[in-house]
């Protein structure tokens, strides 16, 4: 197996995620021994507590890389972002490219969704987003306070749009509440969910995108939908990207078994 992980905070001292080159090397080595092949790099962009300049971000995962080759690591690091819900949507063009990911055409971005609950500010912004001419994958809709309650109604429409949506391992094993991991369980059985990514921390979050595999066939998806989770479909957004085209057909809202 070769997993890509398209939602990862490997990147040393910029957020959150590892604290240092030490915590990345060892959390790198431990996602080659588990099967992980690719990983994007997807330090926070506009959160109100960290100030991580998109510029650099490219410069960051480039220094990274060498520190890799030079441990004979062999883990394939992208540039990317985690776009905060509020306040990303005027970034300038230049900024949102070294961002972004996929060939010319069919460029994508990571955007979260605002834990509080899917809102018409976010619903606003990634539609903003969307109207410039990215895709958008809304990383971990699970974790949204009342996705199974209301909340789907404003995210239904970005998804018919092509927005495609992204569950946390985390999530799947239970570690941001029973709610969060039913959400993200009905995502996935239902076929919402377009991919499966570990949003680890290194440090403090070191699960790998491989449990994602065994997690995704308990929340009830086969083993092919599993590999098209952790695998194909994640490794298809980085060669391919989000095709422009016909809008999708809305899903209907996830269901939990009664």
């Amino acid at each position: 197996m070769s997993y890509a992980d398209i939602h990862c905070h490997i990147l040393p001292g910029v957020d959150d995620g590892a604290r240092s080159i030490e915590e990345s090397l060892d959390y790198a080595r431990r996602l080659t021994a588990e099967g992980v092949g690719e990983v994007v790099a997807t330090p926070h962009i506009g959160h109100p507590v960290f100030g991580t300049d998109p510029m650099a971000v490219p410069l960051r995962v480039a220094e990274l890389q060498a520190a890799l080759a030079g441990e004979g690591i062999a883990l394939d690091v992208h540039a990317g972002g985690e776009l905060f819900p509020h306040g990303n949507c005027d970034l300038p063009d230049e900024a949102l490219e070294l961002l972004a990911h996929g060939p010319p055409g069919a460029r994508w971005l990571l955007m979260e969704v605002p834990f509080a609950g899917v809102d018409q500010r976010f619903a606003g912004e990634a539609a903003i987003l969307m109207g410039r001419g990215y895709g958008l994958v809304i990383a971990h809709p699970e974790r949204a306070e009342g996705l199974l309650e209301g909340g789907w109604e404003l995210l239904e429409p970005l998804v018919g749009a092509g927005a495609l949506l992204q569950v946390n391992v985390c999530s799947l094993l239970g570690n941001n509440g029973a709610r969060a991991k039913a959400a993200g369980e009905a995502l996935v059985r239902g076929g919402q969910a377009f991919t499966i990514a570990s949003d680890a921390h290194p440090g403090t979050r070191e699960h790998t995108l491989a449990l994602g595999f065994p997690l995704a066939i308990r929340a009830g998806a086969s083993s092919v939908q599993a590999w098209r989770l952790t695998q194909a479909n994640p490794r298809f957004l980085l060669e391919s990207g989000i095709p422009k085209g016909p809008a999708a057909i809305p899903f209907g809202p996830p269901q939990v078994p009664a």
